[in-house]
C-alpha cells in the first residue's frame, strides 16, 4: 500500500512541482475567461479550478491529468445564469456531480470502446484548432509588441530545452512566463496582462450551499442543464484520459474518473464554483512540462489558489502574450500532424470520419456534437462494410427436384435486403434447403426477412427446411419468427 502511494504521489516530486506551477499560471486567465463566458464573477471560475484540481488529484482515475473550469462547460451555462442567476448554477453543478457519480457506478465509461481511433484523432485535431483560435483575440488589433513578445515566448519554449545542464531541468513554458514577465515589468510596454482579464479574488473560498428552493420546480429548471453538463464533462474527460494514456503509455481507470469528476464538481459547487471537467490543453502542458503523478495535479490547484489570493499583485502583471505562447505550444503539440500524412494511406471512410469530427467540432464549438457525429459515421461505415460481407450461393440437390441455398456472413438490418434478393422464388422446385451453418442473425430485421423468404416459397408450394442455425441465431429466430403463425403471416405480408 505504501509503495503504491509513493509511486502515485512522490516518485516524480521535482517534475510534478514545476509542472504544477506552470499549469497553475496557465489556468488563471482561462478560468477568468470561462467565467466571463458563463456570465459570472471571475472568482467563480477560479474557485472551481482550485476545487476541482485538488479533489480530482485524490479521486480521479488518471494520474497527471488536469481538471478545472472549461470553455465547453461554460458555454452550456450561459442561459441558466442569464435567466436564473448564480445560485441555480451552483445547484446545477451539485446535481451534475451526482449524475456523474451515478454514471461511474453504472460503468458508462465502458462505452468509450465504441469511439474509434479516427474519432479520437479528429477530436484531438479539432481541439488543437479551437485552442489556437481561442488565442486569436489576444493577437488581433494589437501593437507589434504583442507579436514580438509572443514570438520570443515561442523561441524560449522550443529553444530552452537545448540549453546545456538546465535545459532539461526546468520546464521551458515556466521560463517563458518568468522571462517575458520580467521584460514586461522592465520596459513598461502597454500590452494586456492577466490583471486586465478581470479582478482576482482576495479571499479563500468558503462553504456555500445554494440558496434555491428545494422543490420539484427547481429540479425541473436545473435538470436539463445538469444532464448536458454531465454528458459533455464526462465525454471531454474520457477523451482527455485516452489522449494522456497514449502520451504516457499508461492506462487509466475511466469509471473511477467518472466518479472522481462527480465528487470534484460537488466540491466545486459547495465552494461557490462552476462545473468543470478534464482539460486537454492543460493536461498536455502538465505532461510536456514533466508532470506525471497525482502530485502535479494537486500542486496545480493549490498553487492556483495561493497565487490569485496571496500573490495577486505579481500574477496580474504576467503578460497575456506569454500565456498565448504557451497555449500555441499546446495547440501545436496536441494536433496529430501524422494524421495529415495518413490521409493518403487510410481508407476514404476513415478519413471522412476524422474530417467530419474536426469540421463539426470546430463549427459548433461543441465537443459532444462533434464526437457524436464521428461515432455515428464510424458506426454507419462499419455496418456498411459488414453488411457487404454476405454471400448466398445455391446448388441443385443430389436427389429430387430441390435446391440448396448456402448463406455465409452476417445478416442484420444493413445486409437483410441483399439476403432477401438472393433467392429465386420463380424457380419451380419441390423443396428448398437453407443452410445457415455459416451465417449469423443479429436483429429483428434479419428475422423478418427470413420470414418473408420462407412464406414466399411456401406460397409457391415449395417445402422449406432451415439447417445449421447456431445457438444464438436460433434463439432470436425462435423468439421472433412468425412464418409458422397464419395470423402473423397475414399481417407481415399484408402489404406485399
Amino acid at each position: 500500500m505504501y509503495e503504491k502511494m509513493k509511486l502515485s504521489w512522490f516518485s516524480n516530486l521535482k517534475g510534478d512541482t514545476l509542472a504544477g506551477i506552470v499549469v497553475a499560471l496557465a489556468l488563471i486567465p482561462e478560468a477568468i475567461a470561462f467565467s466571463i463566458i458563463a456570465g459570472v464573477d471571475p472568482k467563480v471560475g477560479l474557485y472551481a479550478s482550485f476545487a476541482i484540481c485538488v479533489i480530482i488529484a485524490f479521486t480521479g482515475g488518471r494520474s497527471g491529468m488536469i481538471s478545472a473550469a472549461t470553455g465547453a462547460m461554460a458555454l452550456l451555462m450561459i442561459t441558466l445564469v442569464k435567466e436564473h442567476g448564480l445560485e441555480y448554477l451552483l445547484a446545477a453543478t451539485l446535481l451534475t456531480g451526482v449524475l456523474q457519480i451515478i454514471a461511474g457506478y453504472l460503468k458508462l465509461a465502458d462505452l468509450m470502446r465504441f469511439v474509434s481511433r479516427s474519432v479520437v484523432t479528429g477530436f484531438v485535431n479539432a481541439l488543437a484548432i479551437l485552442i489556437f483560435m481561442a488565442q486569436l483575440p489576444e493577437l488581433t488589433g494589437v501593437t507589434w509588441h504583442v507579436y514580438a513578445m509572443t514570438l520570443a515566448g515561442l523561441a524560449i519554449i522550443y529553444g530552452f530545452p537545448y540549453v546545456p545542464v538546465i535545459g532539461k531541468a526546468i520546464p521551458s513554458p515556466l521560463v517563458c512566463i518568468v522571462v517575458l514577465t520580467a521584460v514586461y515589468l522592465l520596459t513598461g510596454m502597454e500590452i494586456r496582462s492577466v490583471g486586465d482579464m478581470g479582478e482576482l479574488p482576495d479571499s479563500l473560498p468558503v462553504f456555500l450551499w445554494p440558496e434555491v428552493p428545494l422543490n420539484l420546480d427547481t429540479l425541473m429548471i436545473i435538470l436539463p442543464y445538469s444532464l448536458m453538463l454531465t454528458v459533455v464533462g464526462l465525454l471531454e474527460s474520457m477523451m482527455t484520459a485516452t489522449i494522456i494514456d497514449d502520451l504516457t503509455d499508461t492506462r487509466s481507470d475511466k469509471n473511477r474518473e467518472c466518479k472522481g469528476q462527480g465528487i470534484a464538481n460537488i466540491g466545486s459547487g459547495l465552494l461557490g464554483g462552476m462545473a468543470g471537467c478534464a482539460m486537454i490543453g492543460q493536461s498536455v502542458i502538465n505532461i510536456k512540462s514533466g508532470g506525471r503523478r497525482r502530485m502535479s495535479t494537486l500542486i496545480a490547484g493549490v498553487a492556483l489558489l495561493l497565487m490569485v489570493v496571496f500573490l495577486a499583485d505579481w500574477v496580474s502583471q504576467i503578460p497575456m502574450a506569454a500565456l498565448v505562447a504557451v497555449m500555441i505550444m499546446v495547440a501545436i503539440g496536441t494536433f496529430s500532424w501524422s494524421s495529415i500524412k495518413d490521409l493518403k494511406k487510410h481508407p476514404m471512410s476513415t478519413n471522412m470520419v476524422m474530417v467530419a469530427t474536426v469540421v463539426v467540432t470546430v463549427g459548433t464549438h461543441n465537443l459532444a456534437i462533434g464526437v457524436f457525429v464521428g461515432v455515428l459515421l464510424a458506426a454507419m461505415n462499419f455496418a456498411n462494410k459488414v453488411g457487404n460481407i454476405l454471400y448466398v450461393g445455391s446448388e441443385e440437390a443430389d436427389e429430387g427436384n430441390a435446391r440448396i441455398y448456402k448463406v455465409v456472413g452476417q445478416v442484420f438490418f444493413a445486409s437483410s435486403e441483399r439476403f432477401g434478393e438472393a433467392f429465386d422464388f420463380k424457380e419451380t422446385v419441390e423443396k428448398v434447403t437453407i443452410d445457415l451453418s455459416r451465417a449469423h442473425f443479429w436483429d429483428i430485421t434479419a428475422v423478418q426477412t427470413l420470414d418473408r423468404i420462407v412464406i414466399k416459397f411456401r406460397r409457391e408450394g415449395t417445402e422449406v427446411e432451415m439447417i445449421g442455425l447456431n445457438e444464438a441465431s436460433a434463439t432470436i429466430v425462435d423468439r421472433f419468427a412468425v412464418h409458422d403463425d397464419p395470423e402473423a403471416v397475414e399481417k407481415l405480408m399484408g402489404g406485399h
